[in-house]
């Protein structure tokens, strides 16, 4: 092993925003002392606690346009759940939308922003 996992970045237009959403899917904490006002927010625990997520401001953003190969989806998250229905209405709460496509035990969606992301189940 080389080193550890420290954050998944992703970009966006409005970093606080866009952690707000990941937080109530995720219940991941805001980690203000780590984050840099609206550029760079943090969810997670301190250094060296897992998982951690960061969002870093990136104003002019082409959002991926699942399942598009000429606007690839670039990162996604995997999200465990114990029921998917319950998952998806409150996803779908919280301003996700459903995708096309899903598989046996998971379903694909995109956050506010358009970066997709599954929920998965056993």
């Amino acid at each position: 092993m080389i080193g550890k996992l420290r954050t998944v970045a992703i970009d966006c237009p409005d970093p606080r925003a866009l952690a707000g959403f990941y937080a109530e899917l995720l219940g991941l904490p805001l980690v203000e002392a780590d984050s840099d006002g609206n550029e760079w927010v943090v969810l997670g625990g301190p250094l060296g606690q897992q998982p951690r997520l960061a969002f870093q401001q990136a104003t002019d953003l082409i959002p991926p346009a699942w399942p598009d190969p000429a606007r690839p989806q670039q990162v996604h998250l995997d999200v465990t759940v114990d029921d998917i229905e319950v998952a998806e209405k409150a996803a779908l709460a919280l301003g996700a939308r459903r995708l096309p496509g899903e598989g046996e035990g998971f379903r694909v969606y995109a956050d506010p922003v358009g970066h997709p992301f599954c929920l998965c189940w056993d």
